[in-house]
C-alpha cells in the first residue's frame, strides 16, 4: 500500500479546517497557505503580500501557520497508522476512509488503538486461550436458547489453563471489556462526560505536606473541569512532576454508570445480561475512566500550555519593544556587593569604550573613590545615561549614583549631568558566559561584558534581548512545565515580527540581530556580518545578493526589512521593499522630483493619489504602504523613552508599610495579575481584581511589561517575601 502524502486532497482538508476554525476567508486562508508552503515568512507574508491575503495582519497569519503545522503532523501520524494496520493485513476500505477524513488527533488515536501493538492484557491471555468466540458471542448478546452451564462448558478446555466454566466467562468477559473500552465512540463519549462534569483534583501524597508547603492550596483542592484557569492547572502538574501532588479527574461513578450500562448491554433479555453489566463496571474501573482520565489531563494541559505560552509570547513582545533611550553615550553598571561594581561605558553605537571597578557598597563602601572613577569617566566620555542593574546590591548602588548626580547638578562646570535608569538584567550572565559575547568581547572579563550588556540593554533593548534565548530572560508562567517544541516557536516568532517591524541597520547589525531578520537565519547571518568586515559597508542593498549562499528568495523575504543609511538609494533606508522602487519612480516623475526629493517629504507624498499607481503588480494596500513609508520612513513603532522614578529611601522589603503609594515598572503580566519591580529587590503583585476600578477580563488589556504604574502596597508578608499591590487604588 501507498501511503497518501500531503497532496492536494490533504491540503484542501486544511485549508478547509483552518478557514472553519478560525473564521477567515477560505480563499484568503488558501493564498496564505500556498505562500507559506512556497517558504515565504510570516512578516514579508504580513507587509508585502497583503494584495494575496487580503490583507490578514500577522495575528491572523499566525493562526494560519500553526493550522497549517497541525495538518502536517496529523498528516504524517495518519500516514504512519494506515502503514501499520496495512502491514497487519486489516485495512478496510471503510477503515481507510475513516482515517483519512479525520481531523482529531484524539479520535484518530482512538480508531488506531484496536490495532495498536500493546503489550500482553487480560484480554489478550484469553485470546490465546481460545475465547474469542464465546466473547463474539457476548458481544452479539443475542438470545442463545440453551443454557448459560451447557455453552460455558464447550470452551473447558484444562489444556489451555480453562479448568472450568467460570474460568471462561472471566476470560470472555475480559475480551469484551477491551473490546468496549477501544471503541473510539464509547471513549469519546466518556471524554466528553468528564469534559462536562468532572472535577480535576489535587491531593498532597503521604509524607510530602512539610516539603510540599508552596502548594499548600493544593493539598486537597477540586475545580471543575470546564473551568479550572491554567496557571492553577499548570501548578498542580508542576506539584505532580515535583512528586508532591496527585492529580485526578473525577466523576460520579454512579452517574456514568446509569448512562453507560445501557448503552453497553441493552438487551434485557439476554442470557449473560448480568453478567455483562458487571463487566461494564470492571470496563468502566480498569480500562475506559483511566484512559479517559489521561485525556482529559492531556487536553487541559495542551489547554494551559497555550494560554502560558500567549502570555509569555505577549510579555517577550512588550519587552522587545519597550522604548529604546537611543544612541547616546551610556554607562552600564553591574552592581556587587564584595566583588564591587563593574562599569562599562560604551558610545552612541554601542562601542565599548572603557571599563573599572567601583566600591560604592558594604563592605568597603568607599564612597569617595568610587565618586571620583564615575566623574572622570562622566566628563571624558560626556555620559548621558547610566543604566543599573537591578539585581544583588542594586538598590545600594542607585542611592549612591543618585547622589552623585545630585551633586553634579549642584557643582556641573559644563559636565554633562546624566539620567539614571534601572535595567533589568535577567539573562545577563548567561550572556556574558555565552559563545557570542566571548566572539564579540573575547579580552573582556565576564563581568564586563555583563555591564556592557546592561548598558546596551538601555540603548536599544530589541538589539541587546535578541542576543539571548527568551526563556532566561523572565517574563514567562510555568516556562519550563509548558511544551517546550511550542514555546520556543512562538517566542522565536515574536523575536521575528520584532525585529522586522522595528528593521534592522544592515551595517552595524550584530549578527545575533540580523538572524532574526525574515529570510535570513544564523548561517546567513555569520556572512553577512563576514562579508561586511571584509568589503566594508554596504552601499545598497542589492550588494546583498553578493554575499555567499544568499540566493533570491533570501534576498526578496529580507531586503525590506533591512536599513542603508546614506546609501546609494535613498529608498534602502525605507520599508519600501526593492520590488516596488519602480513604483515610487513613477511617484516621483508625476511630482515632477527625484526619488530622493520624495523620501521623506510628507508634503510631497500628501500629494499623491494612491489610486492613480495600482496595476497589475502593485495593489491598493501596498501604494497605500509605500505612501505612509516615503513620508515617514524607517520610523521606529516603538513608543517614547520613559524613566521610573523609585522612591528615595525605600531599598528593602522591610521598608515597605501598607499604604504607600510608589512608582513601579511591570515586570511580568499572567493571568491573575502583574508583577510590579517598585525597587526592593522583589517584586510585588497586582492581582488581576486589583488592576483597574471596572473589571478586568485579562491583566493584559490594561498593562504590559515595562509600563511604568503608580501602585499603592496592600501588604507586606516578610516571611514568605510577597508584596501585594493595588493600581486602582493609587
Amino acid at each position: 500500500m501507498s501511503a497518501p502524502a500531503f497532496n492536494s486532497f490533504h491540503l484542501d482538508q486544511a485549508v478547509k479546517l483552518i478557514a472553519e476554525s478560525t473564521g477567515l476567508a477560505e480563499k484568503y486562508v488558501r493564498k496564505a497557505v500556498d505562500l507559506l508552503e512556497d517558504g515565504n515568512t510570516l512578516p514579508f507574508i504580513a507587509r508585502y503580500r497583503k494584495e494575496a491575503t487580503g490583507a490578514l495582519d500577522e495575528t491572523q497569519l499566525r493562526q494560519i501557520e500553526d493550522g497549517l503545522a497541525k495538518a502536517h503532523e496529523l498528516s504524517r501520524r495518519k500516514d504512519t497508522i494506515l502503514r501499520t494496520i496495512h502491514d497487519q493485513g486489516q485495512l478496510t476500505a471503510e477503515l481507510q476512509t475513516q482515517i483519512e477524513l479525520c481531523q482529531d488527533k484524539q479520535v484518530l488515536e482512538d480508531l488506531y488503538l484496536p490495532f495498536k501493538p500493546k503489550r500482553r492484557t487480560r484480554a489478550s491471555i484469553a485470546r490465546e486461550r481460545g475465547l474469542q468466540p464465546l466473547a463474539d458471542m457476548l458481544l452479539r448478546q443475542k438470545p442463545l436458547g440453551r443454557p448459560k452451564t451447557e455453552v460455558l462448558r464447550s470452551f473447558v478446555n484444562p489444556l489451555k489453563e480453562v479448568p472450568d466454566p467460570e474460568t471462561a466467562l472471566q476470560g470472555a468477559c475480559d475480551i469484551v471489556a477491551e473490546t468496549w473500552a477501544e471503541d473510539a465512540s464509547t471513549r469519546r463519549w466518556l471524554v466528553e462526560e468528564a469534559h462536562g462534569f468532572g472535577d480535576v483534583h489535587s491531593q498532597v501524597k503521604r509524607g510530602k505536606k512539610e516539603e510540599a508547603s508552596k502548594f499548600e492550596m493544593y493539598f486537597d483542592h477540586k475545580e471543575s473541569v470546564k473551568r479550572i484557569p491554567s496557571h492553577r492547572l499548570l501548578a498542580m502538574k508542576r506539584g505532580e512532576a515535583d512528586g508532591l501532588l496527585r492529580v485526578a479527574i473525577e466523576l460520579s461513578d454512579e452517574f456514568i454508570l446509569r448512562k453507560l450500562k445501557p448503552k453497553l448491554v441493552p438487551r434485557r433479555e439476554f442470557e449473560f445480561h448480568q453478567e455483562l453489566l458487571t463487566t461494564v463496571e470492571d470496563c468502566y474501573q480498569r480500562l475506559l475512566m483511566p484512559a479517559a482520565e489521561s485525556a482529559t489531563l492531556q487536553t487541559l494541559k495542551e489547554q494551559a500550555d497555550d494560554e502560558a505560552i500567549q502570555v509569555f509570547a505577549q510579555n517577550l513582545r512588550e519587552l522587545l519593544m519597550a522604548p529604546p533611550a537611543g544612541p547616546r553615550v551610556t554607562m552600564g553598571i553591574d552592581p556587587g556587593f564584595r566583588t564591587g561594581c563593574k562599569v562599562a561605558v560604551v558610545d552612541g553605537t554601542g562601542k565599548f569604550l572603557e571599563s573599572s571597578t567601583i566600591f560604592p557598597t558594604p563592605p568597603r563602601e568607599d564612597i569617595t573613590g568610587a565618586t571620583t572613577i564615575l566623574h572622570d569617566l562622566i566628563k571624558r566620555h560626556q555620559v548621558q545615561l547610566i543604566a543599573i542593574g537591578n539585581g544583588t546590591a542594586s538598590r545600594e548602588t542607585d542611592a549612591f549614583v543618585s547622589a552623585l548626580i545630585k551633586d553634579l547638578s549642584t557643582h556641573s562646570n559644563g559636565t554633562t549631568v546624566p539620567t539614571k535608569v534601572i535595567v533589568s538584567e535577567s539573562g545577563a550572565s548567561i550572556y556574558s558566559a555565552s559563545e557570542l559575547a566571548a566572539r564579540e568581547y573575547p579580552d573582556l572579563d565576564l563581568t564586563v561584558r555583563g555591564a556592557i550588556s546592561i548598558a546596551h540593554r538601555l540603548q536599544d533593548p530589541l538589539a541587546e534581548l535578541v542576543k539571548l534565548d527568551p526563556k532566561s530572560i523572565g517574563v514567562g508562567q510555568y516556562q519550563h512545565d509548558v511544551n517546550q517544541t511550542l514555546l520556543k516557536r512562538s517566542l522565536d516568532r515574536e523575536v521575528q515580527s520584532c525585529v522586522n517591524a522595528v528593521g534592522v541597520d544592515l551595517n552595524t547589525a550584530s549578527s545575533a540581530l540580523l538572524t532574526h531578520v525574515a529570510g535570513v537565519g544564523p548561517r546567513l547571518a555569520e556572512r553577512i556580518v563576514e562579508h561586511r568586515d571584509t568589503h566594508g559597508p554596504f552601499t545598497s542593498r542589492k550588494h546583498l545578493l553578493d554575499v555567499a549562499s544568499l540566493g533570491r528568495k533570501a534576498f526578496e523575504q529580507s531586503a525590506g526589512f533591512l536599513r542603508i543609511r546614506d546609501g546609494e538609494q535613498p529608498l534602502d533606508n525605507s520599508a519600501v521593499h526593492p520590488e516596488s522602487y519602480h513604483v515610487v519612480e513613477k511617484m516621483a516623475a508625476r511630482l515632477k522630483v527625484n526619488t530622493g526629493q520624495l523620501v521623506g517629504n510628507e508634503s510631497l507624498a500628501k500629494q499623491l493619489q494612491a489610486e492613480d499607481f495600482v496595476d497589475d503588480q502593485c495593489g491598493l494596500p501596498t501604494i497605500l504602504d509605500i505612501i505612509a513609508e516615503l513620508a515617514k520612513p524607517g520610523r521606529d513603532p516603538r513608543s517614547e523613552f520613559k524613566v521610573a522614578q523609585f522612591a528615595e529611601g525605600v531599598n528593602e522589603l522591610e521598608d515597605l508599610r501598607p499604604g504607600m503609594t510608589l512608582e513601579g515598572v511591570v515586570t511580568n503580566v499572567t493571568k491573575f495579575g502583574a508583577f510590579v519591580d517598585i525597587g526592593v529587590h522583589q517584586d510585588g503583585l497586582v492581582h488581576i481584581s486589583e488592576l483597574a476600578n471596572h473589571y478586568v477580563q485579562s491583566p493584559s488589556d490594561v498593562v504590559s511589561v515595562g509600563d511604568v504604574i503608580r501602585v499603592k502596597v496592600l501588604d507586606v508578608d516578610l516571611d514568605r517575601r510577597r508584596i501585594g499591590l493595588s493600581r486602582k487604588q493609587a
